[in-house]
């Protein structure tokens, strides 16, 4: 069995300044039940998607223009039998220039086809990132909540 955590590039056209600051701003993409900051490193937000995923991230590392981890610190998938699945794991964005776009490089530590959740977060992921976050980079317009696949 891969112990490969979830990874997903994309690219989008605008910098990596302008794609740094939008990903920072995780009610306009991810969870729009959002309570804390999300701008600094130290911050720390909550995110909850109905009664389905409560989780909690604290900014460990930024780089302006090339790169942000979250913690979790906190966490209950209330869908899984380990609730708590995703504490300890880290969330990271790394972004960089390429061929006249930004290469955001998506990758969630942890997150691994070992773990129960890996099936549907990792399925999560790819819509948060395709389906909101690249949309909301192009045109400003996220589907940030509880999925509707």
């Amino acid at each position: 069995m891969s112990t490969a955590d979830f990874t997903m590039k994309m690219l989008v056209p605008v910098s990596s300044q302008e794609t740094y600051e939008l990903i920072n701003d995780v009610r306009g993409w991810w969870a729009d039940n959002f309570t804390g900051r999300s701008m600094s490193a130290g911050d720390e937000f909550e995110v909850r998607f109905r009664d389905v995923h409560y989780s909690k991230q604290r900014l460990t590392s930024m780089e302006p223009g090339k790169h942000i981890e979250w913690l979790v610190t906190d966490s209950d998938l209330t869908f899984l039998d380990k609730s708590n699945e995703w504490t300890g794991t880290k969330i990271r964005f790394d972004i960089a220039p390429k061929n006249g776009q930004t290469e955001i490089s998506f990758t969630h530590e942890g997150l691994n086809p070992g773990i129960e959740c890996y099936k549907d977060c990792s399925r999560g992921w790819t819509y948060y990132l395709q389906e909101s976050l690249l949309p909301f980079i192009n045109n400003g317009k996220g589907k940030p909540g509880y999925p509707e696949y």
